[in-house]
């Protein structure tokens, strides 16, 4: 099941567990939530059992096959460090990602503790992960000053990129104590979308977007948001912001505007 994305930071995404439950005020109108409960109860349907959570074996080794390189966002329909997904599916999911080194997986979680307690199982097997994975990036979401501890955790963790999805963005944020190349070396930043969406004001953009020029660290603009995203677009300061990290092993969109 392999998706071209129309998110503007990746390329595909890969699914190997679907539905996912609410952890924090960024889920309240969770795009991936609504999109699978409008096909609970359709039998064969991917989404039969609605926003539930499941996990696919089966699609465990999809990336193998994509010969093309690629970015890959990892659970856009879920969470991989949920609770009920028991490690040793975790491990398969990052033996699939270790082994496909021509592409980059991006892997966006809220649950950071959980990925910490994961990767001190890991690293006693794997080794630095920067080195024997650099092209498996590791983030999180923070959508509010309360939840920069988030930050402070995936900082800390040994990866080749460690980003920030600010996005839903409901707040000024101050990350500058966690934004230089051997901590948070990439920053997202987008506005909710949808019929509820929760307005986002512009000076927390620009004021991000500062912060990551300050450190020199990569700032990508995604979306302004609102109900229709489209009629708001995604220009900052008359301009598109598609900075990706320096650690990209592919560099296949750097420097470019969608």
């Amino acid at each position: 099941m392999a998706q071209l994305s129309h998110i503007e930071w990746t390329d595909s995404t890969w699914n190997p567990v679907t539905g996912c439950t609410k952890v924090s005020s960024g889920c309240k109108n969770c795009y991936a939530e609504t999109f699978a409960e409008r096909f609970r109860g359709v039998a064969g349907h991917p989404y039969e059992q609605g926003f539930d959570l499941r996990l696919w074996p089966e699609r465990l080794t999809l990336p193998l096959s994509w010969k093309k390189p690629r970015r890959v966002f990892v659970n856009s329909m879920s969470d991989l460090f949920h609770e009920d997904v028991p490690f040793s599916f975790v491990e398969k999911a990052f033996y699939t990602m270790r082994e496909a080194r021509w592409h980059e997986f991006q892997i966006l979680t809220k649950r950071v503790d959980r990925l910490a307690s994961f990767v001190g199982k890991l690293v006693p097997k794997w080794g630095d992960l920067s080195k024997t994975c650099p092209n498996i990036w590791i983030g999180a979401s923070v959508e509010k000053q309360e939840l920069v501890n988030r930050a402070s955790t995936i900082s800390q963790l040994p990866f080749a990129v460690r980003f920030l999805s600010c996005e839903p963005l409901l707040g000024p944020l101050d990350l500058r104590a966690y934004l230089s190349a051997e901590m948070i070396n990439w920053v997202i930043v987008g506005g909710e979308s949808g019929r509820n969406a929760r307005p986002m004001d512009s000076t927390w953009v620009t004021a991000i977007r500062d912060q990551c020029q300050a450190a020199s660290v990569p700032f990508f603009f995604k979306q302004w948001g609102g109900r229709i995203k489209s009629l708001a677009g995604r220009m900052l300061e008359e301009r598109t912001w598609d900075e990706y990290p320096d650690a990209s092993i592919h560099h296949l969109h750097a420097g470019t505007s969608h």
